[in-house]
């Protein structure tokens, strides 16, 4: 501060270069935390996933309560008896009933149990479904306004694996999703999963998943499928590393990483067991090895 005649006093403003020092010091203090507040914040979504498939968990299994102790079917399959045949695990709502004793949607099932839509969601993946709330309000009723047929499928980002068959890679059995909280000796006791899966038609000979992991980059969403998180490997090794998570029937969910798991195929028919070929339809599905019975 410098005094001018008068007894005035002037104050001195910055040079430009003390504020370029300024924002350099700034700029190295963000880049420092960056990396800290990017963990902080995949954490606090972890600990969210978590609470999502907890409360999916508590839903289906007061569900079985109220239905003769057993699941809801499931909506992942396309087609009407006798001709259907499975759809990927992450349908929320499918495009048409497999019977007329069955829902296509999820939320006809469930909403008495589960009223938000953000719950079914992976608060990890790169964005949300625009109308997730809206077409889990509608149920059997969806209609996409964006799209020209009506009665809409809706595919999420978790997969969904109760009353559900799935073609194991490399075993004589499939996998049996539970009927309900009692199981049975050829059933799991897996109900939901993050999404974590390779060569899906929308990422051919990519790997997928609602979690991020090391340079992902994002496989957008469409009308009918919510986006994810992608990266082309060069082939199925190296798998990434991620985190992942699971819900079962007795009430935990649990972490485990993506190098321990089975991969699962989607059974494209059902008499025969056959699954979907390499390189077309929704490709392989990684399932936590202690879900296999």
């Amino acid at each position: 501060m410098h005094k001018l005649a008068g007894g005035i006093y002037l104050r001195r403003a910055f040079t430009l270069i003390e504020l370029l020092v300024v924002i350099s010091v700034i700029s190295l203090l963000m880049s420092i935390l960056a990396p800290a507040l990017s963990k902080a914040r995949r954490q606090a979504q972890a600990i969210v996933g978590m609470g999502n498939q907890r409360q999916i968990v508590n839903a289906v299994n007061l569900f079985a309560m109220d239905h003769d102790g057993l699941y809801p079917e499931s909506v992942a399959t396309i087609g009407t008896e006798p001709w259907w045949n499975w759809q990927e695990p992450t349908v929320l709502i499918g495009y048409r009933a497999r019977s007329p004793r069955m829902y296509r949607s999820m939320s006809a099932y469930l909403r008495a149990y589960l009223e938000d839509a953000d719950s079914v969601y992976c608060p990890t993946a790169p964005r949300g479904h625009i109308y997730i709330k809206e077409a889990w309000a509608a149920g059997d009723d969806w209609d996409n306004p964006e799209t020209d047929p009506v009665l809409d499928p809706l595919k999420g980002t978790y997969c969904f694996y109760w009353n559900y068959t799935g073609y194991l890679e490399g075993s004589e059995h499939f996998f049996e999703g539970p009927r309900g909280p009692a199981g049975g000796r050829a059933q799991s006791g897996l109900l939901v999963s993050c999404y974590f899966g390779y060569d899906h038609h929308r990422s051919p000979r990519a790997y997928g998943s609602c979690q991020y992991f090391q340079r992902a980059g994002i496989t957008e969403g469409r009308p009918l499928s919510s986006a994810y998180w992608s990266r082309d490997t060069g082939g199925r090794s190296p798998t990434p590393d991620v985190r992942l998570y699971a819900g079962y029937t007795d009430g935990r969910v649990e972490s485990y990483p993506s190098c321990e798991t089975s991969i699962m195929r989607v059974i494209m028919n059902p008499d025969t067991g056959e699954p979907y070929p390499y390189g077309i339809g929704p490709g392989e599905f990684y399932l936590p090895q202690s879900a296999l019975p």
